[in-house]
């Protein structure tokens, strides 16, 4: 009966957001786009496309989201925005992160990405135009994908601070007490293999379309860089995410190396008491506000 129930709600909710979707205008940005992906599809094969095509998708947006917190330090009206403001950005950090980034990108992360091909085709995975899911649909496994990577992120995250082997594998990640953006993906070969598990196990249960893959890409690297940036904009749409943890929450981390161990939300940390003494901190923060 509940499973009943639960199918009844849910075919409910897609008939209502199709309803809404109909009543929307015309995407001007989807003939472009679909012109650009059967080219792709035409003129490289899915090995291409699955392999070089993820990497460039990566590199690229891993950069681009970068850039915001990167030009922050040098624009004086932002520090003020700045969460750690008695740390600022150097260029010996930065260099030497983007240098540990490059390794960890080409000598980790590829020879994974270079197994996205099988894995689509293992699974019949479709490329074609006539298979992309609809915006909602696609929004929707990314949100699954971001719930799944959240808890796998939360308990093997915890984990990694134990005090038995904090030293030899997370540490790396918190050399920089105060995070930037670049930061995001600073880490110890075996933390990007451990932490980076969630990031598939989504795509394994949910993806129906090569774009899922790039869409989560997209997505994630779009949180961990927010959540990194050191940087609490206040206009920040993310920030409009229900239970978002936002970079306040994960800079706290940063800066006593306890507690806020989700990536994306908060509401393990607050089932398992976990983000306590930032509550705490928080609330005297504002106090101490309004008492100025």
């Amino acid at each position: 009966m509940a499973t009943n129930e639960s199918v009844g709600i849910f075919s409910s909710a897609s008939l209502a957001v199709e309803y809404v979707d109909s009543l929307l205008p015309e995407n001007p940005l989807q003939e472009p786009f679909k012109n650009a992906w059967n080219y792709m599809l035409d003129n490289y094969t899915k090995f291409q496309i699955a392999t070089w095509g993820s990497l460039i998708v990566h590199e690229a947006l891993y950069f681009l989201f970068c850039l915001p917190a990167f030009l922050f330090q040098f624009i004086p009206y932002m520090k003020k925005y700045k969460i750690q403001k008695d740390k600022p950005e150097t260029w010996e950090n930065q260099w030497k992160c983007f240098k540990v980034l490059l390794f960890n990108h080409f000598c980790i992360q590829l020879p994974l990405i270079c197994g996205t091909y099988y894995f689509t085709e293992y699974f019949n995975i479709p490329y074609g135009w006539e298979r992309m899911p609809r915006w909602y649909m696609l929004l929707a496994r990314c949100f699954g994908c971001a719930v799944i990577e959240d808890t796998w992120h939360y308990f093997l995250h915890r984990l990694l601070h134990h005090k038995k082997i904090y030293k030899y594998i997370h540490k790396v990640h918190h050399e920089f007490q105060a995070p930037f953006g670049m930061e995001a993906e600073y880490a110890h070969p075996l933390e990007t293999l451990i932490l980076g598990t969630g990031f598939f196990i989504g795509i394994v249960l949910l993806c129906d379309h090569v774009i899922l893959l790039w869409a989560w890409v997209a997505v994630r690297l779009m949180e961990t860089i927010d959540v990194h940036s050191g940087y609490d904009i206040p206009l920040n749409p993310l920030n409009l995410i229900p239970f978002y943890a936002g970079s306040r929450h994960h800079d706290f981390h940063h800066m006593n190396f306890i507690g806020n161990y989700a990536s994306t939300f908060t509401w393990w940390d607050r089932i398992f008491g976990t983000d306590s003494q930032f509550v705490a901190y928080t609330e005297k923060m504002k106090i101490g506000k309004k008492t100025e």
